[in-house]
């Protein structure tokens, strides 16, 4: 009889509850870029993002 209002009000805090904190959150972005500093496999890795981004976008358009 009495069991079940006890797990009720337990249930209900569990699911208010976030998973990550807020302020731990990132945008994804979180290293800084030198092209000064840059040496030849942060230009080729740099030309690889770009050339997927172009990839991604074309197929983006014809949809």
């Amino acid at each position: 009889m009495g069991r079940s209002r006890g797990q009720r009000s337990r249930g209900k805090n569990k699911a208010s509850l976030p998973q990550v904190p807020k302020n731990m959150k990132s945008d994804g972005i979180d290293e800084e870029f030198s092209q000064e500093l840059a040496d030849q496999a942060d230009l080729e890795a740099q030309a690889r993002a770009n050339a997927a981004n172009q990839r991604v976008k074309g197929k983006q358009r014809k949809s």
